[in-house]
């Protein structure tokens, strides 16, 4: 199973990006799925999370209203869109699948076992 992100890159506050990722070599409609960031010096925080039927999401409280994930299961793609951004939103992002079978979004990081690479967001002031 591999993740491939994209979409990252910079941006100046109060724009906006997408972020994108494709799961490849298993059903992704099994999977419930989150983005994560990271900044230096600090763990990874979950940013949102959607569940396998998409009828379920997770939100941090930074990006209430800012952010909204949302996921194509005929494409195998979860996407970020991240709207009205800060430059404490400046991060790596990374998606994540949780192949527990929940019946809705995790907020437990050990349930996500498979990862991407990461793509970098940097929003100026």
């Amino acid at each position: 199973v591999q993740l491939v992100e994209s979409g990252g890159g910079l941006v100046q506050a109060g724009g906006y990006l997408r972020l994108s990722c494709e799961l490849s070599g298993r059903p992704f409609s099994s999977y419930n799925m989150g983005w994560f960031r990271q900044t230096p010096g600090k763990g990874r925080e979950l940013v949102a999370a959607i569940g396998r039927s998409d009828s379920s999401t997770y939100y941090v409280d930074s990006v209430k209203g800012r952010f909204t994930i949302s996921r194509d299961n005929a494409k195998n793609t979860v996407f970020l869109q991240m709207n009205s951004l800060k430059p404490q939103d400046t991060a790596v992002y990374y998606c994540a699948a949780d192949s527990t079978l929940k019946g809705g979004p995790s907020t437990y990081r050990p349930d996500y076992d498979v990862w991407g690479q990461g793509t970098l967001v940097t929003v100026s002031s």
